[in-house]
């Protein structure tokens, strides 16, 4: 009997410690997965509102066109700009009613002349954002408001952060416990053999062609469980795919992107070869000393 054969032969006369290999080696890959799933969302919810205008500039009423153009040079002169936008009274006017078209009468009253012309500023290095919004503050005469997303792109930097650490340090968990049970059952497995082993070795067997069955046991648990844990959260993440991107829109929170799972797919089964392959390895040298 070959040793892949024999590790075959080892999971079908032990199928209950079996299953639980699998089992927490799919439970570890579930959670890696939609930790990855979910990390991948949050970087995307990132990447928007840092392409948005993070921050707005609203402007005093009766500024000469020369003085919009003196602002409007001066915010180039920052580094780290994206683009500038400028809003005039009658494309602010314009904005209002696209957005209020479902309800007439918040459209009826307003006019261009109410509404103030404004910049919109995107860009690439968030930390301009507070010097641009104390030097402009400070141009009563000429500013009327600033308003720009300091807050969300923090909260959503603290939130992200949370995600993360909570994230690493459930799946580091999760695969030390998957890694410590595979080794032990490993191990028991082969105290069960004890007495096939010592035959073997008697017969000429190397250590490692003894160890050989057992290693390759560990690599298809590794491999079905990454298998089964990345297709349950592929599964799971798309049967709520609708519902969490239709509360994220126009984000698409829940990536659509097949070659992303493909991806996942091909490092759950890296990871949990090398994962079961480790732990078999481990429980077969504290086992097998003879």
């Amino acid at each position: 009997m070959n040793p892949t054969q024999n590790a075959w032969h080892h999971i079908r006369r032990s199928p209950i410690q079996s299953l639980v290999a699998v089992l927490v080696m799919t439970i570890s890959f579930l959670s890696l997965n939609l930790f990855v799933i979910v990390s991948n969302g949050m970087s995307d919810v990132l990447k928007y509102f840092e392409t948005k205008p993070e921050i707005t500039i609203f402007l005093k009423d009766g500024l000469d066109k020369t003085t919009v153009e003196n602002l409007q040079q001066e915010l180039t002169s920052y580094p780290g700009i994206r683009e500038i936008k400028f809003i005039s009274k009658d494309k602010a006017l314009s904005l209002y009613k696209e957005q209020n078209k479902n309800n007439p009468i918040l459209t009826e009253m307003v006019t261009a002349s109410i509404l103030p012309a404004s910049f919109e500023v995107s860009v690439s290095n968030p930390t301009v954002l507070e010097q641009i919004s104390q030097n402009f503050s400070a141009k009563k005469d000429q500013v009327d408001e600033i308003i720009y997303q300091k807050d969300i792109i923090k909260s959503l930097l603290n939130w992200t952060d949370i995600i993360r650490k909570v994230g690493i340090i459930s799946v580091s968990v999760s695969t030390l416990i998957t890694f410590l049970i595979i080794s032990v059952i490993i191990g028991m497995k082969i105290t069960n053999r004890k007495e096939e082993i010592s035959i073997s070795r008697l017969l000429g067997a190397s250590n490692f062609y003894v160890k050989k069955p057992f290693l390759i046991e560990g690599i298809i648990y590794g491999l079905t469980g990454g298998f089964v844990g990345a297709l349950s959260a592929f599964g799971l993440s798309q049967f709520f795919a609708k519902s969490i991107n239709h509360f994220f829109s126009p984000i698409t929170f829940i990536s659509t992107n097949i070659s992303f799972y493909i991806y996942l797919l091909g490092l759950s089964l890296a990871l949990g070869s090398m994962i079961g392959f480790l732990a078999s390895w481990l429980g077969a040298k504290r086992y097998i000393k003879f």
